[in-house]
Order: C-alpha cells, then sequence, then structure tokens
C-alpha cells in the first residue's frame, strides 16, 4: 500500500506509542486522526505534527462514531486503523488485602479488548464500501497492539496479560473475516518500550528492566513501534499475523 496521501486513525494517538505512530505517518504523507482520552495531550500532538486531534473514549460506541465521522469529513476515508490506547495497572488477582476487585480487571479488558474490538469494528464497517486501492483489492489495513505479556505475562498483570491475549487471538480470526473485503489485520506484541508508564521509573529500575533483553541491552523506542507500523502498511503480504518486538526477551515469572 501507498500510503502517502492516505487517511489513519490511531487511537492513544496522545503519547507513546501511539503519539510516534502518528508522527511517523504524518512523515509518511498520511492524513492522521488522533484519537486520545487526554485533551492536553491531543492539543500536544496536533501542535506537534499537524495531525487532527480528536477527543475519544474507545470503549464508547457513541465517542468512536463521532470521531470516525469527524476523522472522515476532514479526511474522507480511513485507510489505516492503529489501536495504541490502553492501560497496564499492575495487580494481583489475590493480594494482600485479598481478591481484587473485579471492577479492575472489567476496567483493563473493557479499554484495551473491547475498545480494539469496538474501534476495529465500526472503522470497518466505513471502509468497506469504500473503493479499492489497487489491483489486487485492498482497502486497508488495522494494526493492533498485542504485547509479549499475552504470551508470558509475571504476576500482577493477569487483567493485562488476559487483555492483550484477546488481541492475539483476535487477530488471524478478524483477517479472515476481512479478507473478502480486501482489509488487512495485523498486531505487534512489544516487550519492554521506552514509553511514559516505564521512563516514569527510577533510572535504576529502568536499567534493571533493559537488562534482561537479550538483544539489544535496552528499552524500545516509540520510533520502533512506528517504524514497523508503517512497514506493515506498505508490505501487503503481512496479513493475519502478530509480530514480537522485544529483542528476544522471554519474561520471567516476577
Amino acid at each position: 500500500m501507498n500510503v502517502s496521501g492516505l487517511a489513519a486513525v490511531v487511537t492513544g494517538g496522545g503519547s507513546g506509542l501511539g503519539a510516534a505512530t502518528v508522527q511517523s505517518l504524518r512523515e509518511q504523507g498520511m492524513q492522521v486522526a488522533a484519537l486520545d482520552v487526554n485533551q492536553q495531550a491531543i492539543k500536544d500532538i496536533e501542535d506537534q505534527t499537524g495531525a487532527l486531534g480528536l477527543l475519544c473514549d474507545v470503549t464508547d460506541e457513541e465517542s468512536v462514531s463521532a470521531a470516525l465521522a469527524s476523522a472522515r469529513e476532514r479526511h474522507g476515508v480511513a485507510r489505516v486503523l492503529v489501536n495504541c490506547a490502553g492501560i497496564a495497572p499492575p495487580q494481583r488477582i489475590v493480594g494482600r488485602e485479598g481478591a481484587s476487585p473485579l471492577a479492575d480487571f472489567k476496567r483493563v479488558i473493557d479499554i484495551n479488548l473491547v475498545g480494539t474490538y469496538n474501534m476495529m469494528r465500526l472503522f470497518a464497517e466505513a471502509l468497506i464500501p469504500a473503493e479499492v486501492l489497487d489491483d489486487d483489492g485492498e482497502r486497508g489495513v488495522i494494526v493492533n497492539t498485542a504485547s509479549v505479556a499475552a504470551y508470558d505475562g509475571q504476576i500482577g498483570q493477569a487483567a493485562y496479560s488476559a487483555s492483550k491475549g484477546g488481541i492475539v487471538a483476535l487477530n488471524l480470526v478478524a483477517a479472515r473475516e476481512f479478507a473478502s473485503f480486501g482489509i488487512r489485520t495485523m498486531a505487534i506484541a512489544p516487550g519492554l518500550m521506552g514509553t511514559p508508564l516505564l521512563l516514569g521509573l527510577p533510572e535504576e529500575a529502568q536499567q534493571s528492566l533493559a537488562g534482561q533483553v537479550p538483544f539489544p541491552k535496552r528499552l524500545g523506542y516509540p520510533a520502533e513501534f512506528a517504524s514497523l507500523v508503517t512497514e506493515i502498511c506498505r508490505n501487503q503480504l503481512l496479513n493475519g499475523e502478530v509480530i514480537r518486538m522485544d529483542g528476544a526477551i522471554r519474561m520471567a515469572p516476577r
């Protein structure tokens, strides 16, 4: 897919992996709508990249529909969706004070997994009637964000791992369903990335985490995630697969 001039939507676009993706897609000549629940982050990413910033709660159908409609009015039908919105609060299933609140587990699943599904279904609904882009019949591509925690989650990551495992399981099913419409579906499973979540830790903790990566022994750069998103858009044979981007790390139990 030649992405230049096409429209894209990025959730969680105000920070971390999402912000890096917005920047990268803009550099490729795309018209990008950055969706986020943080109003200040939206303003910042607009100022930094020239993207269209839109307030959006990915778990809410009306909020997503309104954001996609606004993006479509400005840029036309979006051909690329990148789902980066997510949370990762640590919590044991049973802690010192007893069983974890069920509402906490549901919140992580709702944002990470249900939010991803909500975006996918409404994005695809609008894209399916659009004209194809080439002789192969391609219309667009969806890139979801999973995690290595989907495969080897650590203690305290029950909700997060479950949500990302759901994204992994959803990937091939969606790719098979959307194949007849020329819409590819991919997922990236990042390892330890230098996002605000990890960069907010003490330097000693960051170095300890980086030391667990076989090579390179550092946290991943958000720009590396964004670069892979761009390659997925360009390479039409990338479909129905989850790509681990983790420096060969395999997480220990804790």
